[in-house]
């Protein structure tokens, strides 16, 4: 076959159909991320089942374009769980790329699978690696129709979902004719199943349950449905071992989704960013996918029902609501720690140092304030049943403790080490110890982080009145454990760090740790050093960047 018409779109959706059903148990079987409730195979198979449906009611299509963009509608509308969604938002991928082509030959197949991956991966609220993404981003690189790999189409999914790429780029002819047909869809059936196997690598999830993920594997039947249309062959689903499951507790979650129409066109993009968000304070796994025709499929993992109805409400009209039960198991048994870190954290310097040491973090903006969605996809992405969480700041540490309550984490030990910066996270990251039992652990962290006294060094961005005085805009403050206790002129960093470091020496301490900021003077380390060797040689300094924006210095004592 040289080129993909509207009847072999027509077979290879047949295909996926049939290859669906094959697999769907099995699917179903390794549905562990992100909650197993074994309904992945399912949900695929529904959803492909649409479309294929909607495609054969249209007898008159007879372009590929046209095909796709029936196919992407039908799975639109019927699109179930968050796989469904992805897998819908990968035909509307295909279909706007192909536009009105009667047929795709080789670089348009390539150039409509880069968009599928770009289109499903901006339908996502946080991509995570070692899932379906994770696949179809590394097909979406293979299949760069150019001998130097360059993607087609702006790249926008984000580095979380990136998989090692082993393929090479899909090359032209030795006589710089187009690509073939086939040499595509190959390409991409091999790369995904090649992606597929390295999800348990970057997932721990899957490492745990010893399974590749349930979504990455029904795209690679969908891929081998495509590459066996395009040889003239009939598609031959490989079977994949399935994980044994257990009776399941009463549902404390639920998943739901539904269509959401009657959008204010001028407005549209607006409302979606704000939908999301919105969606992200209630629960996990929110996909909000459009169809390109004023359509969009809801999906959210919530706890609250009609918060989730409201929030499509406040945007416009939700329909054929769908709410099914969420099972939360704790994590499946295995030879992996049943322990695990976890940090969430503010300021480039601080967040590449801890996470430089093995430890998950969740970099979070400063002035922003992290999801519901952040915070369960961050202890998610752990196969621990007891799971410590360690936040940078008072506000980051509220945020936390709010997270740990959602039922999603209901069968898991989560527990948050208040921390009021991240000089008092670092203090209880350093005397983690996983040989400890997991209690212990976590009161020598707790009380680590509270026997650091904190010091601050910020400019004041506007006049205000403290117990020590009057403060003008741009004057330097000097803050111990939260309360002001110098006000300096603009400028005089040193010297306010110096001030507020001897305040809190004065009652002991035997180590110094000190975060820069963007703006920290260059010579701090070396002024606070000899200040220490003269005054406190018994004291240890050690100075890290910090990246954060809002404070010049924030410093510890231990």
């Amino acid at each position: 076959m040289h080129s993909l018409d509207a009847a072999a779109v027509r077979a290879w959706a047949g295909a996926c159909v049939r290859s669906l059903e094959e697999l769907r148990a099995d699917i179903n079987g390794i549905n562990v991320y992100p909650v197993a409730d074994a309904d992945t195979g399912s949900n695929l198979l529904h959803t492909v089942t649409a479309a294929y449906t909607a495609l054969t009611e249209r007898p008159e299509v007879a372009c590929a374009g046209e095909a796709l963009r029936v196919l992407a509608g039908g799975a639109v509308a019927a699109a179930r769980g968050n796989s469904g969604v992805i897998l819908s938002q990968v035909l509307r991928g295909f279909a706007e790329s192909a536009g009105d082509t009667t047929a795709l030959d080789g670089p348009a197949l390539a150039a409509a699978l880069q968009h599928a991956d770009a289109r499903a991966t901006g339908a996502v609220a946080r991509p995570v690696a070692g899932t379906m993404l994770s696949v179809l981003h590394a097909v979406g690189t293979a299949v760069a129709a150019t001998a130097g790999g360059a993607r087609t189409t702006p790249d926008t999914s984000t580095p979380d979902t990136s998989t090692p790429d082993t393929s090479t780029p899909v090359p032209t002819a030795d006589d710089g004719a187009p690509v073939a047909l086939d040499v595509v869809a190959c390409t991409a059936a091999r790369t995904a199943a090649e992606a597929l196997a390295e999800t348990p690598r970057q997932l721990a999830a899957l490492a745990a349950a010893g399974v590749v993920d349930a979504g990455g594997r029904g795209l690679v039947a969908v891929l081998d449905a495509l590459a066996a249309v395009v040889a003239g062959e009939a598609a031959a689903a490989t079977p994949r071992p399935v994980a044994a499951t257990s009776a399941l507790p009463a549902p404390q979650a639920w998943e739901v989704m539904y269509l959401l129409a009657d959008l204010d066109p001028a407005a549209e993009d607006a409302a979606l960013v704000t939908l999301r968000r919105d969606l992200a304070e209630l629960g996990d796994s929110v996909t909000v996918a459009g169809d390109g025709a004023g359509n969009h499929a809801v999906h959210v993992h919530c706890d609250d029902i009609g918060a989730a109805l409201e929030a499509g409400l406040r945007h416009g009209r939700p329909h054929r609501v769908r709410v099914e039960p969420l099972m939360t198991p704790a994590p499946p048994e295995s030879t992996a720690a049943d322990r695990a870190v976890v940090a969430v954290l503010r300021g480039d310097g601080v967040v590449e140092l801890v996470g430089g040491e093995g430890v998950p973090v969740l970099a979070v903006a400063p002035g922003v304030e992290p999801t519901t969605e952040e915070l369960l996809g961050l202890v998610g992405e752990v196969a621990a049943e007891h799971v410590t969480l360690v936040p940078g700041d008072v506000d980051l540490t509220a945020a936390a403790e709010r997270a740990v309550g959602h039922p999603v984490l209901a069968e898991r030990d989560v527990v948050v080490v208040p921390c009021a910066s991240p000089a008092q996270a670092l203090a209880a990251l350093a005397v983690h110890d996983p040989e400890r039992r997991a209690s212990a652990d976590v009161v020598a962290m707790a009380e680590a982080a509270a026997a650091t006294r904190r010091g601050d060094i910020v400019v004041a961005g506007e006049d205000a009145l403290t117990w020590v005085g009057q403060v003008r805009a741009g004057d330097v403050l000097g803050l111990v454990d939260g309360e002001v206790v110098r006000i300096g002129e603009a400028g005089a960093v040193l010297d306010a760090a110096i001030d507020v470091l001897e305040r809190m020496l004065a009652v002991g301490g035997e180590l110094v740790t000190v975060l820069a900021g963007v703006d920290a003077p260059g010579d701090v380390e070396d002024v606070l050093a000899e200040r220490l060797r003269v005054g406190h040689p018994e004291v240890e300094l050690v100075c890290y960047y910090g990246g954060q924006s809002d404070a010049v210095l924030l410093m510890g004592v231990e």
